[in-house]
């Protein structure tokens, strides 16, 4: 975690960054999550939340981007998502128990927000276009990596990887031409494949002209052909 004075601190009113949902707040609804919140920052590879840890605050990811997930038998990692910035984390451990079912670590450079449970709790309990936005966002969250998951699990692995490829570039990145975030290890575990098929198959879609790569650079040069793989699976 980077010290506070790294920090370059609005309030809640002022925020450029805040989430969707903090637009239908009031003034005074802002100014009590402004006294009750803590910015901090964290350099890439900081762990933000532990997979059992009390879910004893909101997390607001204000820029960066962060992976979810948990260890599985064997202590395997399974990702679960990407989550960009401007989302809360935990939102799902927050209102189905009372610990976090899942981890997030920074892919990258991130500042958060740290806003007290019970001032979040109060606030959709006494406002319901904000419990209706956050409710949206949960849901919206939870269908998008279940139907990812449903599609991965009836796909072969250059499928797969034709899959994270287009969620990088479409849902993550909107670009065509980006950086994966972290390791081939991370990306296999993301897609549900070994690190070396993982590795071979983007070899050969960098030499079928499909992707250009370069370490983690991507450029997708035939995106017709790459969406054709993603759909045969």
């Amino acid at each position: 975690m980077l010290p506070d004075s790294d920090l370059d601190i609005v309030s809640c009113r002022d925020c450029v960054v805040r989430h969707f949902a903090a637009d239908v707040l009031g003034v005074e609804e802002l100014d009590l999550i402004n006294t009750s919140r803590h910015e901090a920052a964290f350099r890439k590879g900081d762990i933000i939340i532990h997979e059992g840890s009390p879910t004893s605050y909101i997390i607001y990811l204000k820029s960066g981007l962060v992976k979810e997930y948990f260890k599985g038998a064997q202590e395997k990692e399974q990702i679960l998502q990407i989550v960009r910035k401007f989302s809360y984390l935990g939102l799902s451990s927050l209102f189905g128990d009372k610990v976090n079912h899942y981890s997030y670590a920074a892919l990258t450079d991130i500042t958060v927000c740290y806003i007290d449970i019970s001032v979040f709790y109060q606030l959709i309990k006494q406002n319901g276009s904000f419990g209706y936005e956050i409710l949206v966002s949960v849901a919206r969250d939870n269908l998008n990596n279940f139907n990812r998951f449903m599609k991965q699990s009836q796909k072969k692995t250059y499928g797969r990887v034709a899959d994270a490829i287009l969620y990088f570039s479409k849902i993550i990145y909107e670009s065509k031409e980006f950086e994966i975030p972290f390791t081939r290890q991370e990306l296999a575990d993301l897609i549900g494949i070994s690190r070396e098929s993982a590795t071979r198959v983007l070899t050969k879609f960098h030499e079928d002209g499909i992707i250009s790569l370069h370490d983690r650079q991507i450029r997708i040069d035939n995106l017709p052909l790459l969406q054709q793989i993603s759909k045969n699976g």
